[in-house]
Protein backbone atom coordinates (compact mmCIF):
# COMPACT_ATOMS: atom_id res chain seq x y z
CA UNK A 1 0.00 0.00 0.00
CA UNK A 2 1.24 3.49 -0.74
CA UNK A 3 1.83 6.22 1.80
CA UNK A 4 -0.95 8.69 2.63
CA UNK A 5 -0.41 12.41 2.81
CA UNK A 6 0.31 13.46 6.41
CA UNK A 7 -2.36 15.42 8.26
CA UNK A 8 -5.22 14.83 10.67
CA UNK A 9 -7.99 12.80 9.03
CA UNK A 10 -11.18 10.92 9.81
CA UNK A 11 -12.16 7.74 7.98
CA UNK A 12 -15.80 6.64 8.11
CA UNK A 13 -16.99 3.14 7.19
CA UNK A 14 -20.74 3.44 6.79
CA UNK A 15 -22.38 0.97 6.90
CA UNK A 16 -20.50 -2.13 8.03
CA UNK A 17 -21.54 -5.01 5.77
CA UNK A 18 -22.30 -8.72 6.19
CA UNK A 19 -23.64 -8.28 9.71
CA UNK A 20 -27.20 -8.19 11.02
CA UNK A 21 -28.33 -4.59 11.34
CA UNK A 22 -26.55 -1.34 10.51
CA UNK A 23 -23.53 0.34 12.07
CA UNK A 24 -20.51 2.37 11.10
CA UNK A 25 -16.84 2.71 12.05
CA UNK A 26 -14.96 5.98 12.45
CA UNK A 27 -11.16 6.07 12.53
CA UNK A 28 -9.18 9.19 13.41
CA UNK A 29 -5.61 9.69 12.20
CA UNK A 30 -3.07 12.12 13.64
CA UNK A 31 -0.69 14.38 11.74
CA UNK A 32 1.70 11.49 11.14
CA UNK A 33 -1.04 9.32 9.66
CA UNK A 34 -1.18 7.04 12.71
CA UNK A 35 -4.44 5.83 14.22
CA UNK A 36 -5.40 7.81 17.32
CA UNK A 37 -8.79 6.26 17.90
CA UNK A 38 -11.33 3.95 16.27
CA UNK A 39 -14.96 3.46 17.24
CA UNK A 40 -17.74 1.12 16.23
CA UNK A 41 -21.02 3.07 16.27
CA UNK A 42 -24.52 1.65 16.39
CA UNK A 43 -26.67 4.12 14.50
CA UNK A 44 -30.12 2.50 14.77
CA UNK A 45 -32.61 2.94 17.57
CA UNK A 46 -35.53 0.54 18.09
CA UNK A 47 -36.97 1.55 21.48
CA UNK A 48 -38.60 -1.77 22.40
CA UNK A 49 -38.01 -1.22 26.10
CA UNK A 50 -40.23 1.84 25.92
CA UNK A 51 -43.06 0.90 23.62
CA UNK A 52 -43.84 -2.46 25.25
CA UNK A 53 -44.76 -0.53 28.38
CA UNK A 54 -48.51 -0.68 28.89
CA UNK A 55 -48.87 -4.01 27.08
CA UNK A 56 -50.25 -7.03 28.92
CA UNK A 57 -47.40 -9.14 30.25
CA UNK A 58 -48.50 -12.33 28.49
CA UNK A 59 -48.15 -10.58 25.12
CA UNK A 60 -44.46 -9.85 25.60
CA UNK A 61 -42.90 -13.12 24.29
CA UNK A 62 -44.67 -12.55 20.96
CA UNK A 63 -43.97 -8.81 20.77
CA UNK A 64 -40.28 -8.68 21.67
CA UNK A 65 -39.23 -11.31 19.15
CA UNK A 66 -39.99 -8.65 16.52
CA UNK A 67 -36.69 -7.13 17.61
CA UNK A 68 -35.04 -9.51 15.18
CA UNK A 69 -35.76 -11.65 12.13
CA UNK A 70 -32.57 -13.66 12.61
CA UNK A 71 -32.79 -14.51 16.32
CA UNK A 72 -36.48 -14.07 17.24
CA UNK A 73 -36.47 -17.39 19.10
CA UNK A 74 -33.89 -16.14 21.59
CA UNK A 75 -36.07 -13.16 22.50
CA UNK A 76 -39.24 -15.28 22.49
CA UNK A 77 -37.73 -17.78 24.94
CA UNK A 78 -35.92 -15.17 27.04
CA UNK A 79 -39.16 -13.24 27.47
CA UNK A 80 -41.06 -16.47 28.01
CA UNK A 81 -38.80 -17.46 30.90
CA UNK A 82 -39.19 -14.00 32.45
CA UNK A 83 -42.97 -14.11 32.10
CA UNK A 84 -43.00 -17.52 33.83
CA UNK A 85 -41.59 -15.78 36.89
CA UNK A 86 -44.29 -13.12 36.75
CA UNK A 87 -46.88 -15.90 36.49
CA UNK A 88 -45.40 -17.41 39.66
CA UNK A 89 -43.96 -20.48 37.93
CA UNK A 90 -40.43 -21.57 38.83
CA UNK A 91 -40.45 -25.03 37.22
CA UNK A 92 -42.13 -26.15 34.01
CA UNK A 93 -43.45 -29.58 33.18
CA UNK A 94 -40.93 -31.92 31.46
CA UNK A 95 -42.77 -31.58 28.15
CA UNK A 96 -42.83 -27.77 28.28
CA UNK A 97 -39.18 -27.53 29.35
CA UNK A 98 -37.99 -29.88 26.61
CA UNK A 99 -40.10 -28.27 23.90
CA UNK A 100 -38.51 -24.93 24.70
CA UNK A 101 -35.06 -26.48 24.74
CA UNK A 102 -35.63 -28.16 21.39
CA UNK A 103 -36.68 -24.85 19.85
CA UNK A 104 -33.71 -23.08 21.44
CA UNK A 105 -31.08 -25.52 20.21
CA UNK A 106 -32.62 -25.43 16.73
CA UNK A 107 -32.27 -21.64 16.83
CA UNK A 108 -28.65 -21.67 17.99
CA UNK A 109 -27.81 -24.23 15.30
CA UNK A 110 -29.35 -22.26 12.43
CA UNK A 111 -28.09 -18.86 13.56
CA UNK A 112 -24.52 -20.02 14.09
CA UNK A 113 -24.66 -21.68 10.67
CA UNK A 114 -25.83 -18.39 9.17
CA UNK A 115 -22.90 -16.48 10.64
CA UNK A 116 -20.20 -18.99 9.85
CA UNK A 117 -21.22 -20.05 6.35
CA UNK A 118 -23.07 -17.06 4.92
CA UNK A 119 -21.35 -14.08 6.60
CA UNK A 120 -17.84 -15.18 7.65
CA UNK A 121 -16.76 -18.01 5.35
CA UNK A 122 -16.27 -15.74 2.29
CA UNK A 123 -13.41 -14.04 4.17
CA UNK A 124 -11.98 -17.25 5.61
CA UNK A 125 -12.17 -19.41 2.50
CA UNK A 126 -11.63 -16.86 -0.26
CA UNK A 127 -9.30 -14.43 1.53
CA UNK A 128 -9.74 -11.12 3.30
CA UNK A 129 -8.70 -9.26 0.13
CA UNK A 130 -10.39 -11.44 -2.47
CA UNK A 131 -12.28 -9.54 -5.19
CA UNK A 132 -15.47 -8.01 -3.84
CA UNK A 133 -17.61 -9.65 -6.52
CA UNK A 134 -16.37 -13.06 -5.38
CA UNK A 135 -16.22 -12.52 -1.61
CA UNK A 136 -19.77 -13.55 -0.72
CA UNK A 137 -21.82 -16.69 -0.21
CA UNK A 138 -22.31 -17.13 -3.97
CA UNK A 139 -18.54 -17.08 -4.41
CA UNK A 140 -18.21 -19.70 -1.67
CA UNK A 141 -20.79 -21.94 -3.34
CA UNK A 142 -18.96 -21.66 -6.66
CA UNK A 143 -15.53 -22.36 -5.19
CA UNK A 144 -16.60 -24.85 -2.50
CA UNK A 145 -19.86 -26.55 -3.56
CA UNK A 146 -19.81 -28.89 -0.57
CA UNK A 147 -19.61 -25.95 1.83
CA UNK A 148 -22.51 -24.33 0.01
CA UNK A 149 -24.57 -27.45 0.63
CA UNK A 150 -23.76 -27.37 4.35
CA UNK A 151 -24.65 -23.66 4.49
CA UNK A 152 -28.09 -24.26 3.05
CA UNK A 153 -29.14 -27.51 4.68
CA UNK A 154 -27.77 -27.09 8.21
CA UNK A 155 -29.55 -23.78 8.53
CA UNK A 156 -32.68 -25.21 6.91
CA UNK A 157 -32.76 -28.04 9.45
CA UNK A 158 -32.50 -25.63 12.38
CA UNK A 159 -35.38 -23.64 10.94
CA UNK A 160 -37.41 -26.84 10.55
CA UNK A 161 -36.91 -27.52 14.26
CA UNK A 162 -38.22 -24.04 15.04
CA UNK A 163 -41.25 -24.53 12.77
CA UNK A 164 -42.01 -27.95 14.29
CA UNK A 165 -42.02 -26.51 17.82
CA UNK A 166 -43.43 -23.03 17.20
CA UNK A 167 -45.57 -23.26 14.09
CA UNK A 168 -43.32 -21.24 11.77
CA UNK A 169 -39.65 -20.63 11.10
CA UNK A 170 -39.58 -16.91 11.89
CA UNK A 171 -41.44 -15.32 14.80
CA UNK A 172 -42.80 -18.64 16.14
CA UNK A 173 -45.35 -18.96 18.94
CA UNK A 174 -44.65 -21.53 21.64
CA UNK A 175 -44.28 -19.84 25.04
CA UNK A 176 -47.26 -19.01 27.21
CA UNK A 177 -47.00 -18.05 30.90
CA UNK A 178 -46.03 -21.21 32.76
CA UNK A 179 -45.53 -23.47 29.77
CA UNK A 180 -46.09 -24.03 26.06
CA UNK A 181 -49.11 -24.20 23.76
CA UNK A 182 -48.32 -27.50 22.02
CA UNK A 183 -46.18 -30.63 22.07
CA UNK A 184 -44.15 -32.14 19.23
CA UNK A 185 -46.20 -34.20 16.83
CA UNK A 186 -45.02 -37.68 15.91
CA UNK A 187 -44.97 -36.64 12.26
CA UNK A 188 -42.60 -33.73 12.93
CA UNK A 189 -40.50 -35.87 15.24
CA UNK A 190 -40.02 -38.61 12.64
CA UNK A 191 -39.19 -36.13 9.87
CA UNK A 192 -36.49 -34.49 11.98
CA UNK A 193 -35.10 -37.85 13.09
CA UNK A 194 -34.42 -38.77 9.46
CA UNK A 195 -31.94 -35.92 8.97
CA UNK A 196 -30.27 -35.33 12.33
CA UNK A 197 -27.34 -37.72 11.84
CA UNK A 198 -26.51 -36.12 8.49
CA UNK A 199 -26.65 -32.66 10.06
CA UNK A 200 -24.28 -33.72 12.84
CA UNK A 201 -21.87 -35.17 10.30
CA UNK A 202 -21.87 -32.00 8.23
CA UNK A 203 -21.14 -29.91 11.31
CA UNK A 204 -18.17 -32.16 12.06
CA UNK A 205 -16.91 -31.75 8.48
CA UNK A 206 -17.27 -27.97 8.80
CA UNK A 207 -15.13 -28.10 11.93
CA UNK A 208 -12.40 -30.03 10.14
CA UNK A 209 -12.50 -27.51 7.30
CA UNK A 210 -12.09 -24.61 9.72
CA UNK A 211 -9.18 -26.32 11.43
CA UNK A 212 -7.36 -26.47 8.09
CA UNK A 213 -7.77 -22.68 7.87
CA UNK A 214 -6.31 -22.34 11.36
CA UNK A 215 -3.31 -24.53 10.62
CA UNK A 216 -2.53 -22.66 7.39
CA UNK A 217 -3.01 -19.20 8.98
CA UNK A 218 -1.84 -19.86 12.52
CA UNK A 219 -0.36 -16.45 13.27
CA UNK A 220 -3.40 -14.66 11.85
CA UNK A 221 -5.75 -16.91 13.80
CA UNK A 222 -3.93 -16.30 17.08
CA UNK A 223 -3.23 -12.57 16.80
CA UNK A 224 -5.80 -10.90 14.54
CA UNK A 225 -7.91 -8.44 16.58
CA UNK A 226 -7.10 -10.49 19.68
CA UNK A 227 -6.38 -9.72 23.32
CA UNK A 228 -6.86 -11.30 26.75
CA UNK A 229 -10.21 -10.49 28.31
CA UNK A 230 -12.76 -11.53 30.88
CA UNK A 231 -15.66 -13.74 29.77
CA UNK A 232 -19.26 -14.28 30.88
CA UNK A 233 -21.93 -16.89 30.20
CA UNK A 234 -24.46 -19.02 32.00
CA UNK A 235 -23.41 -22.55 32.95
CA UNK A 236 -25.31 -25.49 34.39
CA UNK A 237 -25.36 -26.35 38.07
CA UNK A 238 -22.63 -28.94 37.42
CA UNK A 239 -20.43 -26.46 35.55
CA UNK A 240 -21.28 -27.93 32.16
CA UNK A 241 -22.44 -26.02 29.11
CA UNK A 242 -26.14 -25.18 29.22
CA UNK A 243 -27.33 -22.68 26.64
CA UNK A 244 -30.92 -22.53 27.93
CA UNK A 245 -30.75 -22.19 31.71
CA UNK A 246 -28.19 -21.89 34.50
CA UNK A 247 -26.28 -19.54 36.77
CA UNK A 248 -24.35 -16.56 35.43
CA UNK A 249 -20.56 -16.97 35.59
CA UNK A 250 -17.77 -14.51 34.84
CA UNK A 251 -14.05 -15.29 34.72
CA UNK A 252 -10.99 -13.09 34.29
CA UNK A 253 -8.32 -13.44 31.64
CA UNK A 254 -6.54 -16.09 33.72
CA UNK A 255 -9.64 -18.20 34.21
CA UNK A 256 -10.26 -17.21 37.83
CA UNK A 257 -13.88 -16.68 38.82
CA UNK A 258 -15.09 -13.10 39.20
CA UNK A 259 -18.55 -14.27 40.22
CA UNK A 260 -20.36 -17.61 40.14
CA UNK A 261 -23.91 -18.92 40.01
CA UNK A 262 -25.58 -15.52 39.87
CA UNK A 263 -29.33 -15.97 39.56
CA UNK A 264 -31.19 -13.92 36.91
CA UNK A 265 -32.90 -11.53 39.32
CA UNK A 266 -29.50 -10.61 40.80
CA UNK A 267 -27.79 -9.57 37.55
CA UNK A 268 -27.98 -5.83 38.28
CA UNK A 269 -26.00 -6.37 41.49
CA UNK A 270 -23.07 -7.51 39.36
CA UNK A 271 -23.45 -5.66 36.05
CA UNK A 272 -23.93 -1.97 35.27
CA UNK A 273 -24.71 -0.37 31.90
CA UNK A 274 -22.91 2.77 30.76
CA UNK A 275 -24.21 5.21 28.14
CA UNK A 276 -21.85 6.97 25.72
CA UNK A 277 -22.92 9.85 23.54
CA UNK A 278 -21.62 8.43 20.27
CA UNK A 279 -23.58 5.14 20.18
CA UNK A 280 -27.17 4.00 20.71
CA UNK A 281 -25.80 0.80 22.25
CA UNK A 282 -24.85 0.71 25.93
CA UNK A 283 -21.54 -0.46 27.38
CA UNK A 284 -22.07 -2.95 30.25
CA UNK A 285 -19.30 -3.79 32.69
CA UNK A 286 -18.81 -5.67 35.93
CA UNK A 287 -19.55 -3.38 38.86
CA UNK A 288 -16.78 -4.69 41.10
CA UNK A 289 -14.08 -4.05 38.47
CA UNK A 290 -15.21 -0.62 37.23
CA UNK A 291 -15.45 0.86 33.76
CA UNK A 292 -11.82 0.45 32.72
CA UNK A 293 -11.33 -3.17 33.77
CA UNK A 294 -14.86 -4.54 34.02
CA UNK A 295 -15.63 -5.17 30.34
CA UNK A 296 -15.91 -8.75 29.12
CA UNK A 297 -16.80 -10.91 26.14
CA UNK A 298 -19.80 -13.18 25.57
CA UNK A 299 -20.80 -15.61 22.81
CA UNK A 300 -19.44 -18.99 21.65
CA UNK A 301 -15.88 -18.20 22.77
CA UNK A 302 -17.11 -17.26 26.24
CA UNK A 303 -19.45 -20.25 26.37
CA UNK A 304 -16.49 -22.60 25.87
CA UNK A 305 -14.11 -20.69 28.14
CA UNK A 306 -16.62 -20.49 31.00
CA UNK A 307 -17.92 -24.07 31.04
CA UNK A 308 -16.06 -26.97 32.65
CA UNK A 309 -17.25 -29.48 30.05
CA UNK A 310 -19.85 -30.12 27.35
CA UNK A 311 -22.30 -32.90 28.10
CA UNK A 312 -22.41 -34.39 24.59
CA UNK A 313 -19.51 -36.61 23.46
CA UNK A 314 -18.60 -35.26 20.01
CA UNK A 315 -18.71 -31.63 21.11
CA UNK A 316 -16.79 -32.40 24.31
CA UNK A 317 -13.97 -34.05 22.37
CA UNK A 318 -13.88 -31.01 20.10
CA UNK A 319 -13.89 -28.68 23.12
CA UNK A 320 -10.89 -30.41 24.65
CA UNK A 321 -8.92 -30.05 21.42
CA UNK A 322 -10.00 -26.42 21.16
CA UNK A 323 -9.00 -25.52 24.72
CA UNK A 324 -5.60 -27.14 24.24
CA UNK A 325 -4.78 -24.37 21.73
CA UNK A 326 -4.96 -21.71 24.43
CA UNK A 327 -2.61 -20.57 27.15
CA UNK A 328 -3.38 -21.03 30.86
CA UNK A 329 -6.53 -22.96 30.02
CA UNK A 330 -8.27 -20.21 27.99
CA UNK A 331 -8.49 -19.25 24.33
CA UNK A 332 -8.38 -15.49 23.64
CA UNK A 333 -8.19 -15.43 19.83
CA UNK A 334 -10.98 -13.37 18.31
CA UNK A 335 -11.09 -15.50 15.16
CA UNK A 336 -11.47 -18.51 17.47
CA UNK A 337 -15.08 -17.38 17.86
CA UNK A 338 -15.68 -19.26 14.61
CA UNK A 339 -14.05 -22.46 15.89
CA UNK A 340 -16.11 -22.24 19.07
CA UNK A 341 -19.23 -21.45 17.05
CA UNK A 342 -18.93 -24.70 15.08
CA UNK A 343 -18.40 -26.70 18.28
CA UNK A 344 -21.62 -25.17 19.59
CA UNK A 345 -23.33 -26.25 16.37
CA UNK A 346 -22.18 -29.82 16.94
CA UNK A 347 -23.43 -29.67 20.53
CA UNK A 348 -26.80 -28.37 19.36
CA UNK A 349 -27.15 -31.19 16.84
CA UNK A 350 -26.34 -33.75 19.54
CA UNK A 351 -28.85 -32.23 21.98
CA UNK A 352 -31.52 -32.11 19.29
CA UNK A 353 -31.02 -35.81 18.59
CA UNK A 354 -31.34 -36.64 22.30
CA UNK A 355 -34.57 -34.67 22.53
CA UNK A 356 -36.03 -36.21 19.39
CA UNK A 357 -35.78 -39.63 21.06
CA UNK A 358 -37.34 -38.41 24.32
CA UNK A 359 -40.99 -39.43 24.68
CA UNK A 360 -41.66 -36.44 26.96
CA UNK A 361 -41.97 -34.31 23.85
CA UNK A 362 -45.24 -36.05 23.04
CA UNK A 363 -46.63 -35.42 26.54
CA UNK A 364 -49.90 -33.58 27.18
CA UNK A 365 -48.98 -31.85 30.45
CA UNK A 366 -48.02 -28.44 29.07
CA UNK A 367 -48.87 -25.83 31.69
CA UNK A 368 -48.19 -24.92 35.34
CA UNK A 369 -49.92 -22.11 37.22
CA UNK A 370 -48.79 -20.06 40.20
CA UNK A 371 -49.28 -16.84 42.15
CA UNK A 372 -48.49 -13.71 40.14
CA UNK A 373 -45.43 -11.63 40.96
CA UNK A 374 -44.44 -8.08 40.04
CA UNK A 375 -41.12 -8.83 38.37
CA UNK A 376 -39.62 -11.46 36.11
CA UNK A 377 -36.00 -11.77 34.98
CA UNK A 378 -34.48 -14.40 32.70
CA UNK A 379 -31.05 -15.09 31.23
CA UNK A 380 -30.46 -17.29 28.21
CA UNK A 381 -27.46 -17.97 25.98
CA UNK A 382 -28.47 -16.71 22.56
CA UNK A 383 -26.30 -17.64 19.55
CA UNK A 384 -24.35 -14.41 20.09
CA UNK A 385 -24.07 -14.84 23.85
CA UNK A 386 -25.71 -13.86 27.10
CA UNK A 387 -29.18 -12.31 26.75
CA UNK A 388 -31.04 -10.73 29.69
CA UNK A 389 -34.77 -9.92 29.80
CA UNK A 390 -36.10 -7.99 32.82
CA UNK A 391 -39.78 -6.96 33.18
CA UNK A 392 -41.89 -5.31 35.87
CA UNK A 393 -45.71 -5.29 35.79
CA UNK A 394 -48.32 -3.22 37.60
CA UNK A 395 -51.57 -4.18 39.34
CA UNK A 396 -53.37 -4.21 35.97
CA UNK A 397 -51.00 -6.86 34.52
CA UNK A 398 -49.45 -4.23 32.26
CA UNK A 399 -45.70 -3.90 31.75
CA UNK A 400 -44.48 -0.86 33.68
CA UNK A 401 -40.74 -1.31 33.17
CA UNK A 402 -38.38 -3.29 30.93
CA UNK A 403 -34.65 -3.70 30.49
CA UNK A 404 -33.02 -5.83 27.81
CA UNK A 405 -29.27 -6.47 27.64
CA UNK A 406 -28.71 -8.26 24.36
CA UNK A 407 -25.64 -10.29 23.49
CA UNK A 408 -24.14 -7.72 21.15
CA UNK A 409 -24.44 -5.06 23.86
CA UNK A 410 -22.36 -7.23 26.18
CA UNK A 411 -19.68 -7.42 23.47
CA UNK A 412 -19.72 -3.70 22.68
CA UNK A 413 -16.45 -2.71 24.35
CA UNK A 414 -14.65 -5.77 23.01
CA UNK A 415 -15.76 -5.08 19.45
CA UNK A 416 -14.52 -1.50 19.73
CA UNK A 417 -11.15 -2.72 20.98
CA UNK A 418 -10.87 -5.19 18.11
CA UNK A 419 -11.71 -2.48 15.59
CA UNK A 420 -9.06 -0.17 17.00
CA UNK A 421 -6.43 -2.90 17.13
CA UNK A 422 -6.97 -3.81 13.47
CA UNK A 423 -7.01 -0.14 12.45
CA UNK A 424 -3.72 0.53 14.22
CA UNK A 425 -2.07 -2.52 12.68
CA UNK A 426 -3.32 -2.19 9.11
CA UNK A 427 -4.14 1.49 8.54
CA UNK A 428 -1.40 3.57 10.18
CA UNK A 429 0.76 5.15 7.51
CA UNK A 430 -1.13 3.75 4.54
CA UNK A 431 -3.87 4.80 2.15
CA UNK A 432 -7.38 3.40 2.23
CA UNK A 433 -7.84 0.15 0.35
CA UNK A 434 -10.88 -2.08 0.10
CA UNK A 435 -8.89 -4.95 1.57
CA UNK A 436 -7.99 -2.87 4.61
CA UNK A 437 -11.61 -1.95 5.19
CA UNK A 438 -12.60 -5.57 5.01
CA UNK A 439 -10.00 -6.45 7.66
CA UNK A 440 -11.89 -4.18 10.06
CA UNK A 441 -15.19 -5.78 9.11
CA UNK A 442 -13.73 -9.29 9.52
CA UNK A 443 -12.97 -8.43 13.13
CA UNK A 444 -16.54 -7.26 13.70
CA UNK A 445 -18.06 -10.31 11.98
CA UNK A 446 -16.21 -12.66 14.33
CA UNK A 447 -18.53 -11.47 17.12
CA UNK A 448 -21.58 -12.01 14.89
CA UNK A 449 -23.18 -8.75 16.03
CA UNK A 450 -26.89 -8.16 15.64
CA UNK A 451 -26.55 -4.42 15.75
CA UNK A 452 -30.14 -3.48 16.50
CA UNK A 453 -31.56 -7.01 16.80
CA UNK A 454 -32.92 -6.39 13.31
CA UNK A 455 -33.04 -8.46 10.14
CA UNK A 456 -29.83 -8.51 8.14
CA UNK A 457 -30.32 -6.73 4.81
CA UNK A 458 -29.22 -8.49 1.65
CA UNK A 459 -28.81 -6.88 -1.72
CA UNK A 460 -27.72 -3.33 -2.48
CA UNK A 461 -26.04 -2.22 0.73
CA UNK A 462 -22.99 -0.18 -0.27
CA UNK A 463 -20.05 0.59 2.02
CA UNK A 464 -19.05 4.23 1.66
CA UNK A 465 -15.71 5.38 3.06
CA UNK A 466 -15.02 9.08 3.36
CA UNK A 467 -11.62 10.60 4.14
CA UNK A 468 -11.87 14.10 5.64
CA UNK A 469 -9.36 16.58 6.94
CA UNK A 470 -9.53 17.93 10.48
CA UNK A 471 -11.94 20.67 9.36
CA UNK A 472 -14.35 18.18 7.82
CA UNK A 473 -13.51 18.86 4.18
CA UNK A 474 -13.79 15.70 2.01
CA UNK A 475 -10.42 14.65 0.59
CA UNK A 476 -11.45 11.32 -0.93
CA UNK A 477 -14.45 9.01 -1.08
CA UNK A 478 -14.68 5.37 -2.11
CA UNK A 479 -17.60 2.98 -2.24
CA UNK A 480 -17.98 -0.77 -2.50
CA UNK A 481 -20.98 -3.06 -2.77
Amino acid sequence: MSEITPGRRKIVIDPVTRVEGHGKVTIRLNEAGEVEDARFHIVEFRGFERFIQGRMYWEIPVIVQRLCGICPVSHHLGAGKAIDMIAGVDKLTPTAEKMRRLMHYGQVLQSNALNFFHLASPDLLLGFEAPVAQRNIIGVIEAFPEVGKWAIFIRKFGQQVIAATGGRRIHPRLCIPGGVNQNLTVEHRDTLREDIDQITGWCQQALELYKTFVHSHLELHENFASFPSSYMSIVGADGGMDLYDGGLRAIDANGSAIFENVRPAEYSDYLIEEVRDWSYMKFPHIRALGRENGWYRVGPLAQLNCCAFIGTPIAEAARQEFMAQGAAGLVHSTLAYHWARIICMIHCAEIIKELLFDDDLQGDDLLVTGTRRERGVAIIEAPRGTLIHDYTVDANDQVSGANLIVSTTNNNEAMNRSVKQVAVEYLSGHEITEGLLNHIEVAIRAYDPCLSCATHALGDMPLIVTLEDADGAVIAKRAKQ
